[in-house]
């Protein structure tokens, strides 16, 4: 690769190479402040389809240690968003000291929250407002449960804002924090934006997992109980590895069900919902 920027993101470091410098530039300015790791645990690969796509209508082939081989190419003005999909696959496919859980996870006195659900649930836009009112950020894409101690991880990577979030921290975050706006995407609009610097100073703590809620972007405020048996489908249709880790993941799994409290929770927009959630936290948690 021409280019190459080396990132750590809680436990967990990448290495990513790139036939254009653009991307990089945007993630070295994002991820300003995050160390570098000695040995990286994966490495990311941006590459033209052919070589002359590197400079005639340039399109980037996400690749790397886990890649998948059908995944169609994207526009280089799409360059930072494919790097970050590049890092979150190396991640789905390849982790394995961790249950992955695809949930987004802030935290407040040592014990943390977990919120996870289907794309447009909500989860990314709700972790980084209550990232930025009071509560430790500690990622919008993974939650990283550590099989042994039952301890989740941060993995603070950058939030990927879509379509109407992005309104939504436009004049609340210092402009400095978020990524160049890209339009056309696969997920519409999206806009990364920087942790604030907390989160990235902390991402080496972990916290005690104390309440799971399922939010739902669209429907009347609502909170409702949910059983032990859904609860285990849902978890398992959001991790990307429990089947890999077998036994361990089982065992991980289970435990996070029967110690930790868990709602699902309806709302209209997101002002509601984070009331929603303080309260339901000083109740549950």
């Amino acid at each position: 690769m021409r280019h190459e920027f080396r990132v750590t993101v809680g436990p967990v470091g990448f290495r990513i190479g790139s036939d254009w410098a653009g991307p990089l530039d945007a993630m070295r300015r994002l991820y300003s402040g995050y160390p570098a790791p000695g040995i990286p645990d994966f490495t990311v690969r941006l590459a033209a389809q052919r070589p002359w796509r590197r400079f005639i209508r340039p399109s980037v082939m996400i690749g790397g240690d886990f890649m998948l081989p059908d995944a169609a190419p994207m526009a280089l003005a799409h360059g930072l968003l494919a790097a970050e999909m590049g890092m979150n696959l190396q991640m789905a496919l390849g982790q394995r000291r961790h249950l992955l859980l695809h949930a987004s996870a802030v935290e407040r006195d040592g014990r943390a929250l977990l919120m996870t659900g289907l794309s447009g649930a909500g989860k990314s836009t709700l972790s980084a407002l209550l990232g930025e009112r009071g509560w430790r950020f500690m990622g919008d894409e993974f939650a990283l449960l550590d099989p042994e101690s039952g301890l989740v991880h941060p993995f603070p990577r950058m939030v990927s804002l879509k379509n109407e979030a992005i309104g939504q921290f436009g004049g609340v975050v210092d402009p400095a924090r978020l990524g160049p706006v890209m339009t056309g995407t696969p997920k519409g609009t999206i806009r990364h934006l920087r942790p604030p610097d907390d989160a990235i100073a902390r991402m080496a703590e972990p916290a005690e997992p104390a309440l799971l809620l399922f939010p739902r972007f669209g429907h009347d405020p609502a909170v409702r109980e949910i059983g032990e048996a859904e609860i285990f489908v849902r978890l398992t249709q959001a991790s990307t590895n429990y089947v890999a880790l077998g036994e361990t993941g089982f065992t991980a799994l289970t435990r996070l069900i029967e110690t930790v409290p868990c709602r699902a929770l309806d709302y209209a927009d997101t002002d509601t919902a984070v009331g929603m959630v303080e309260t339901l936290w000083g109740e549950l948690a």
